[in-house]
This record gives C-alpha cells, structure tokens and sequence, in this order.
C-alpha cells in the first residue's frame, strides 16, 4: 500500500506540474480557487439529531462551488484545495471539548490505494487538529454512493471496530453526511470501546440529509 501511495502521489505532482491549474468550483483559470467560490465556502453551519444519542453538525451545504471543491479534493488528487475547505471544518470543531479526541472517519482501503491520502485527514490537519484514527475498518464496503438509506445501514452495519477509549469523549469527522449511515455505524463502536460520548461533525450536508426528519438548528459562529 506504501508502494501504492507513493506512485500515486508521484502521479499527482506530475499531473499538477504540467496541466494548468484551474478552479475546482467555477472552472476559472490559474487559480485554485476564485474568490467568488472561496466565498462558498464560508461556513453556515447547522446541526441536525441522527438518533437521540448523536447530532452532527455540518459547515457547508453540499452544492454548487462546495460540492465540486469536495469531489476535486477526494477523486481528482487537489491536494492543496484542503488548505481551502480548512476554515470552514474549524468553524464546527471550535467548540470541542479540551480533554475529547477527534478521529475521523476511516477511508476504505480501496479509497487510499486509489487516491495515496485520506482527504478527511488532510482537511483536519490544516485545520490545526490531529486525526487519532480511533476507528478501523473490520470488513470490506461498498462504496455509499447511489445506495438508499436501508441499503447504507446495511452496507456499514458492524463495518468498523474502535481502539479503546474508556472515559473519553470523542468527536467523530467525515466529509459529507447524507442518510448518517455511516456516522452512527462508527460512533457505535465507539461506544462499544467506552467512549463516554460522540458527536460528529462533516464539513458538509446534502438535501438528503433532510430526510431525517425535523428542521435544522443554525449554529451562530
């Protein structure tokens, strides 16, 4: 996987050296990021109850600029575009609890292989926060996408298995949360390890999020 990792990201800087650089969100040229995408990015978190021990709050609304600046960070190798989504993602994890640990949710091993990093991971670390990796994958999954809410929770169901983490509590992070399959599948192992309470937090939310019922909370920041 090492092996895998480093050509990819060999790939990458190649790539990156020799087309021209773009905006992920408009498309613009020889920029990153423009500013009227960057202004997308500004976070509007809301909050929303997954079940009645877990609430995940969320920076941004998956669309538009957002959406496309989140995909070309996961599935184009933009690296640098985590620089970029940082503010938004330490906008909903100022207010986390000094003694709790924060791990973000693990990608499939098929995703690392594919990509060489963790875009979570990245986001985190320029967000000034360490990922704790307190969650593992116990089995293969299948990619989320395109699978309804049932199809999710049967996709993830017994999926993860955490370190200890007897009397702490703990911030889950991912990146999009659509039906919150996901979410609650890893916060259930960290409860089963003895985590003394999880939250979760995305940098963003999509209408499906919705589904789950009841109005979002806006969070003033």
């Amino acid at each position: 996987m090492e092996l895998a990792s480093l050509l990819a990201s060999s790939v990458r800087d190649a790539l990156t050296f020799w087309l021209p650089v773009s905006c992920a969100g408009c498309g613009a040229l020889d920029i990153d990021v423009c500013d009227g995408c960057r202004a997308a990015l500004v976070p509007r978190p809301v909050s929303r109850v997954l079940a009645p021990d877990l609430t995940v709050t969320s920076a941004l609304a998956f669309a538009g600029p957002v959406a496309r600046v989140i995909r070309a960070l996961k599935e184009e190798g933009r690296t640098p575009l985590a620089g970029a989504l940082a503010p938004a993602l330490r906008a909903v994890l100022h207010e986390v609890p000094p003694d709790a640990l924060i791990t973000a949710v693990p990608s499939t091993r098929a995703a690392l292989r594919r990509r060489g990093y963790r875009p979570v991971e990245l986001v985190l670390r320029r967000a000034g926060h360490r990922d704790r990796r307190l969650v593992g994958l116990r089995r293969a999954t299948r990619d989320q996408r395109g699978l309804d809410r049932d199809a999710r929770r049967q996709n993830v169901g017994g999926a993860f298995a955490a370190r200890p983490v007897a009397g702490v509590p703990v911030v889950l992070v991912d990146d999009v949360v659509t039906t919150g399959a996901t979410l609650l599948e890893a916060a259930r192992a960290l409860r089963a390890a003895g985590a003394t309470g999880v939250s979760a937090v995305t940098l963003a939310h999509t209408p499906r999020c919705g589904d789950l019922g009841g109005e979002p909370k806006v969070i003033d920041t």
